[in-house]
């Protein structure tokens, strides 16, 4: 992808400039398919800097320290595992008023959401967020609608966020309930896996249907367990986020789950797999409650007999 020079440009000082004209400072941290996303919403109406941990032909290299310094936000657009080294790399050279806002759905490789990590290493010194909902890449920088919970304790962190993304096609709402967006859009990722395995076993648009509210029931069950609300399964993080994930075409979940109704076993990862992994390591939660979970967690991790496992499991509902 060409890219354009003031998208990439290092931070530099600012100008004067009346209060609603002066762009924000913003550094991008991973360019894969959500960095992208957010380079086409924010480049040319702030200044950014992005960085990755590969080098990428095209993206010049950055002193990301010195970037960090000089950031109004870091946008973290990685997985939930490199947080905690990055945020401890990164903490000591940002502003006060730096927003840090994280966009992992993910557990990292000790099981922490990514709120637990802010938490560790933040101390409660440093404003963050997580912005969870249905918002695929391609879409964004198709210039489709987006959408997404924005998870934060202080409105006024959710007003400099909202502000950010004004007059782009990401639509922002506010939780307090960290927890419950959190664990919503971690756990949305495993059930989405099922919704690809029954499309692959076509088994139906009312198969869909029952997975929708089987999978609505445990999340909501879950998230409590957790220490969220109850009914955030029922929002963008939650519900918006899993129609979205389940039935895409282009969902890389709902693409795992074809591909293990497929008996096809090479390449079967990502933050859904990572997730079931974690949860059993570390006995994050009781699973036995929650037999759709169980589902998906036992063909992950023996798909063989796909098809008679949903039978088997239809006969016990």
């Amino acid at each position: 992808m060409k890219l354009i020079a003031f998208n990439v440009a290092p931070l530099t000082p600012l100008t004067s400039q009346p209060m609603k004209q002066k762009p924000s400072r913003i550094l991008i941290v991973g360019y894969g398919e959500m960095g992208h996303a957010m380079e086409h919403l924010l480049g040319g109406k702030h200044q950014l800097a992005i960085h990755d941990c590969r080098p990428i032909e095209g993206l010049p290299s950055i002193n990301v320290e010195q970037q960090a310094a000089l950031a109004d936000f870091l946008l973290l657009c990685v997985p939930a595992s490199p947080h905690h080294e990055l945020l401890a790399r990164l903490a000591p050279h940002l502003q006060n008023h730096c927003i840090c806002l994280s966009i992992a759905k993910g557990l990292d490789d000790k099981g922490r959401t990514p709120a637990q990590i802010y938490q560790r290493i933040f101390n409660g010194q440093q404003p963050y967020c997580l912005l969870y909902g249905p918002m695929i890449s391609e879409e964004i920088r198709a210039d489709r609608y987006s959408f997404a919970e924005l998870g934060c304790a202080n409105i006024s962190i959710y007003h400099r966020v909202r502000d950010l993304y004004q007059d782009t096609r990401l639509y922002i709402k506010h939780s307090t309930d960290i927890p419950g967006i959190s664990w919503c859009a971690i756990l949305k990722n495993v059930y989405a896996i099922a919704f690809g395995m029954a499309d692959e076993l076509q088994l139906g648009d009312n198969m869909r249907g029952f997975l929708a509210v089987t999978a609505l029931a445990e999340l909501s069950s879950m998230v409590k367990q957790m220490g969220g609300k109850p009914a955030a399964p029922l929002h963008l993080a939650g519900l918006g986020d899993l129609i979205t994930t389940a039935t895409s075409a282009g969902s890389h979940h709902h693409e795992l789950g074809r591909k293990l109704a497929k008996g096809e076993t090479e390449d079967i990862s990502g933050e859904g797999v990572h997730t079931l992994k974690m949860v059993e390591k570390y006995h994050l939660f009781d699973v036995s409650p929650y037999p759709l979970y169980g589902l998906v967690h036992d063909i992950v991790k023996e798909p063989i007999s796909v098809a008679q496992k949903f039978c088997d499991y239809l006969d016990h509902v």
